[in-house]
């Protein structure tokens, strides 16, 4: 659905002479890429690996699938602001009446989009990144009909390259912001929601550890948090009991369900915090 209309909304922009029309035309096309390679990468991440070189799954193709997104995005909204820059000064002939049918049924189509991805986008970053996609589309919607209204209003074609710019800058806007996400994500940073100070509080306050060090917290993928930490123990320590109540801990409070936790009762010069 999403592909087809790009089609049509590309020979309308090209025919009606819209910049404003074609840089939502660019911006579906993102969607386009967005979304296939969303598709693609939930399967890749469900696919079992039978090679025994994965040990983390393919998880992370959906992350990999965003940062094309992103650069998607990126790239559309250098071409609008160059292509705006170009026709400054010059005259421009365009027809008001198809922007306006063609932006009312892009609007349409991409709201149906988003409710499809809506429930989705709250647990991946790769479904949020085709929601993020179709959303800014859905508005650069919008802009292409006030564009066509205000085009028709006053008969000045350069709100249509005022409105084209506008949808540029909104979508590289959103480009940075995903694209943070995803680069928190491949740089292994802590999780958004989770201090690693903190944890590192609450290991030490587990009855039984006399010390917690290197400790690691990272996100695989979306909603996927891990965690790895050496806990020191006292020698009246229990390290069954010490080792349940320290994954109890990162579970309840920090939502690490999945942690590697080695316990000793002597710091040995062999185990010491990495240096990379």
């Amino acid at each position: 659905m999403v592909a087809t209309f790009f089609v049509v909304e590309l020979v309308a922009a090209l025919t009606s002479g819209s910049l404003a029309l074609l840089t939502d035309a660019g911006h579906m096309a993102a969607d386009v890429v967005a979304l296939g390679a969303a598709l693609i990468a939930t399967r890749m991440a469900t696919r079992p690996d039978r090679t025994g070189e994965r040990t983390y799954g393919s998880y992370r193709a959906e992350v990999f699938a965003s940062g094309i997104a992103v650069l998607v995005m990126l790239a559309v909204s250098a071409y609008v602001v160059i292509e705006a820059i170009g026709r400054i000064g010059a005259e421009a002939e365009v027809a008001s009446g198809t922007m306006l049918v063609v932006g009312a049924i892009g609007l349409a189509v991409n709201v149906v989009s988003l409710i499809l991805l809506r429930s989705g986008s709250k647990e991946s970053i790769n479904v949020k990144g085709a929601y993020l996609e179709v959303m800014a589309d859905a508005l650069g919607s919008v802009a292409v009909i006030v564009a066509a209204v205000l085009v028709a209003a006053t008969g000045a074609a350069w709100w249509d390259t005022v409105v084209a710019l506008g949808i540029g800058v909104f979508v590289a806007v959103r480009a940075v912001m995903l694209g943070r996400e995803v680069i928190r994500v491949l740089a292994q940073h802590a999780p958004q929601d989770v201090s690693a100070e903190c944890v590192a509080n609450d290991l030490a306050a587990v009855p039984g550890v006399a010390e917690v060090h290197d400790l690691h917290v990272w996100t695989l993928t979306s909603g996927m948090d891990v965690a790895t930490a050496h806990l020191v123990t006292r020698e009246d320590a229990d390290g069954q009991r010490v080792l349940a109540e320290a994954r109890a801990v990162l579970v309840s409070h920090h939502g690490l369900a999945h942690a590697t936790l080695q316990v000793e009762k002597t710091r040995s010069e062999e185990c010491h915090e990495a240096d990379w």
